[in-house]
Parts: structure tokens; C-alpha cells; sequence
């Protein structure tokens, strides 16, 4: 059987590759999401991630098992998704300083027209940031392909000052939730 990720990130690639997946396939799912700003965040993040799988498998055939995700950063209520330039970078850098956020990941695992599709919430707390410290690490350009501006796996996480949840659903892919999922859809990861 094959496995596909239906992701260009590398973040989920290595997350699959350290829970053991070997000889997957990387297809990302063709054209920018379409985000539904009347949804809550976690229909929204099941929706893209549902739309990303079904997306793949179109282009791939019903027998693969596709895993498609997607992640959004939540900050009272509004939605922060990957900062357009680095002045959107810095806007919400400097609104998750010193507060608490919500880090929402969906989820689709996708085979032979069975799909289950389910969300993670985890909630990260960010000490205060100088602006000095924003504007260098917007300088190493790691916040500008992250949801919410950082990477809690890199050196965004110089700014957690904890975290209440699954730590891999904030690097995009929540691998608890996943292997339960893969698990009622006939794959065993242990």
C-alpha cells in the first residue's frame, strides 16, 4: 500500500520519517488553500485538510492512504495563517508576545473513498519579546513559512514559555491523534 503525504512541508515529512514510515510519497496538494473565514478554527483547519486529501487522491488514485494536514495559529479569535511579507511577521510576532495562543492542526487520513478527519488544539504561552528580538528573528527568516510567524522547533522556541497539548501538533502534524486514527483505518504504527 502506498502512503502518501499530501504536504510540502518538511516539518511533517520528518515527523512521518521519525515515527518509522518508510518509502512514502511527498504529492502536496495543487493550488493555494481556500479558507472560509466564517468557519471556527477547527472546522477550518478539517476542512483544508480534508480538501488537501481529497485534492491528492484525485490525482492518485483511491487505493494510496493519503495524510494531508493543515495548521493555523489562533489569537482571540482571529485566525493568523503564514505571514505575507515580514511586516506581517512582525505584527504577529508582536501580538503573541507575552500572551497565550491556540495552535489548531486538521487532519485527514484518506483511503479507497474512506476519509476520518479530525483537529488537535494546543495551547502555546509566549514570554514578552523586545522588538529587537522580533526584528532578529524575523532577520533568520524562519518565521515566514510557519503559521503564526515561529517554529516551536527551531528557534521560536526561545520564546515558549510552555505549552498545554501535543507538541508535534504544534509543529504541524499532532502524531497522537494521527497513529489513533491510522489505527482505525488498518495501519499500525507500533
Amino acid at each position: 500500500m502506498d502512503i502518501i503525504l499530501a504536504s510540502a512541508s518538511p516539518r511533517r515529512r520528518a515527523l512521518l520519517t521519525m515515527l518509522g514510515l518508510k518509502n512514502f510519497l511527498v504529492i502536496p496538494a495543487e493550488g493555494e488553500e481556500e479558507a472560509d473565514g466564517a468557519l471556527s478554527p477547527e472546522a477550518l483547519v478539517r476542512a483544508l485538510s480534508r480538501t488537501k486529501a481529497e485534492k491528492v487522491s484525485a490525482c492518485c488514485g483511491t487505493e494510496a492512504l493519503i495524510i494531508a494536514a493543515d495548521t493555523v495559529v489562533c489569537l482571540d479569535g482571529a485566525v493568523m495563517g503564514k505571514p505575507a511579507d515580514e511586516n506581517a511577521a512582525r505584527a504577529m510576532l508582536s501580538a503573541l508576545s507575552g500572551r497565550t495562543h491556540a495552535v489548531y492542526t486538521g487532519v485527514t487520513v484518506l483511503r479507497g473513498g474512506c476519509a476520518r478527519t479530525e483537529h488537535e488544539k494546543t495551547l502555546v504561552r509566549f514570554r514578552r519579546l523586545t522588538e529587537r528580538e522580533i526584528l532578529a528573528y524575523i532577520a533568520t527568516g524562519e518565521p515566514m513559512d510557519k503559521a503564526g510567524a515561529y517554529g516551536a522547533q527551531g528557534i521560536g522556541a526561545l520564546f515558549v514559555v510552555g505549552i498545554e497539548g501535543d507538541f508535534f501538533n504544534i509543529m504541524g502534524l499532532p502524531l497522537c491523534r494521527l497513529s489513533q486514527m491510522l489505527e482505525k483505518m488498518g495501519v499500525s504504527l507500533i
